[in-house]
């Protein structure tokens, strides 16, 4: 060719290192049965077992749980993450195929003692030859990370359903203890009422009288608490469901007395296959299956580097036959290479690797203990709770045949009505114990409910 351009240089190069010449032992466990394929699920519902909420007979609990799944904030970033770590899987696995890149490069210069221009079009060819399965390696590593990120959004699924399961049902016990403490509030207030005309009248002391003022303005503190608990957990609520804080009042929720759940819960034995559903025990499974490529990734880097090259060039000093074969320059190579000395950099990677799958192994079997002792855990607190309200309704309805008995008197005139009001008021101190522990059951099905990930049937 009469004209020349500067062609382009193609070095292929890589970083390998000489092993060492001790030997690098397996400390992947022996015959580890490996975990299923973990895929996200189009319907959000199946990882928050939506029938089971069905268990509440409640359709404003219903429709509040779809709300959360569609607006909550956190879960739109969770699954944003998978859809993040999907992504890395594509930009590793992009490290298994050659990469091919070409251009356009006009010049004018001064060649063979002719200033002239020049337009050259080079196509560029590169592949790294993953002989050993490094490449390989690194992408599978990538696919397990996607996998945890699955995991972790079904883990926000499930936080958040039991997150709006428990506030709903807290909302609800403290609407049932502003209800009882009103009826206290006024009790107090009309024993006082009477007890400052007695006083008047010198049948009471003036120390009783105080101490019956004392009582209703504490009743009054009790019952600004609780509305002041009571709207600061409709506000946590409405973030929760992803509406704004502003339209509290119009949040509907089931009256408290028809607040009930008629589902059935396992009261001693469950399933070892239910608690190895969790997802943080798939999860501490991926990651340790995650460590263990990464050593095995770390071995690779003791290995010879392969790399292949190629180059097209096209040169001409007229556009228009640029793209002639006479026009053409190619070339093929390859080369393999490997770093002589790294300071023990590969050595020590290849250490912390294996101190991280140690770390992943032990965080394995602490999550297989704490499981089963999360599961335990609501489990006696079901039983122990609900052995707990039925003494409590026992005393409730010593409680109501007491005060029916004072009634009675009061009507044939025995007893005064402040002594009315007063055996009254031990009844709705009595009524708000037993609901506020009923609500406490319900909550602990919601523990037990998480404890499990919402993997068990509905009974």
């Amino acid at each position: 060719m009469k004209k020349i351009i500067p062609l382009l240089i193609i070095t292929l190069l890589s970083s390998v290192y000489i092993p060492q010449a001790s030997s690098i032992e397996n400390i992947m466990p022996e015959n580890k049965a490996k975990t299923q394929k973990v895929t996200p699920v189009k319907n959000k519902y199946e990882y928050i077992n939506l029938e089971w909420w069905n268990g509440f007979s409640d359709n404003n609990l219903q429709e509040y749980m779809i709300k959360a799944l569609e607006n909550n904030k956190d879960l739109k970033i969770a699954t944003l993450n998978v859809e993040e770590y999907y992504q890395k899987i594509a930009i590793q696995r992009a490290g298994e195929l050659p990469a091919i890149q070409a251009g356009f490069m006009p010049g004018y210069g001064n060649f063979t003692r002719n200033t002239q221009e020049s337009f050259g079009f080079p196509i560029i060819a590169s592949y790294e030859l993953d002989l050993f399965g490094k490449n390989h390696n690194k992408t599978t590593a990538q696919r397990k990370m996607y996998e945890v990120s699955i995991l972790d959004e079904r883990t926000a699924y499930i936080a958040v359903a039991s997150a709006v399961g428990s506030a709903y049902i807290n909302i609800i016990r403290l609407d049932a203890m502003i209800d009882l403490q009103t009826k206290i509030v006024d009790l107090r207030k009309e024993i006082f009422e009477m007890m400052d005309i007695s006083n008047k009248e010198g049948i009471v002391s003036t120390s009783d009288l105080a101490r019956a003022n004392e009582s209703y303005i504490l009743g009054i503190t009790d019952l600004t608490e609780l509305k002041k608990q009571r709207t600061q957990l409709l506000n946590a609520f409405a973030v929760l469901i992803g509406d704004s804080p502003n339209n509290i009042e119009e949040f509907k929720r089931t009256d408290w007395k028809d607040f009930c759940y008629n589902g059935i819960l396992p009261e001693e034995y469950v399933s070892a296959d239910i608690i190895a559903q969790r997802p943080d025990y798939i999860r501490a499974e991926k990651m340790l299956e995650k460590a263990g490529i990464d050593v095995k990734i770390a071995k690779k880097e003791f290995l010879p580097t392969i790399n292949l090259g190629g180059l097209v060039l096209f040169n001409s000093d007229k556009i228009g036959s640029l793209f002639t074969t006479s026009q053409a320059a190619w070339g093929l190579g390859g080369g393999i290479l490997q770093n002589i000395f790294a300071g023990g950099k590969i050595k020590a990677n290849l250490k912390l690797k294996k101190l991280a799958y140690e770390k992943s192994f032990r965080n394995y079997e602490k999550i297989v203990l704490t499981s089963m002792q999360e599961v335990n855990d609501t489990l006696v607190a079901i039983n122990m709770d609900k052995e707990k309200l039925a003494k409590q309704k026992e005393i409730q309805k010593l409680e109501e045949k007491d005060f029916g008995l004072n009634s009675l008197k009061y009507d044939e005139g025995v007893i005064s009505k402040l002594d009315l009001n007063q055996r009254e008021e031990n009844l709705m101190n009595v009524n708000k114990m037993v609901y506020s522990s009923n609500f406490d059951c319900m909550i602990d099905y919601i523990n037990y409910y998480k404890a499990v990930g919402a993997k068990f049937n509905v009974l």
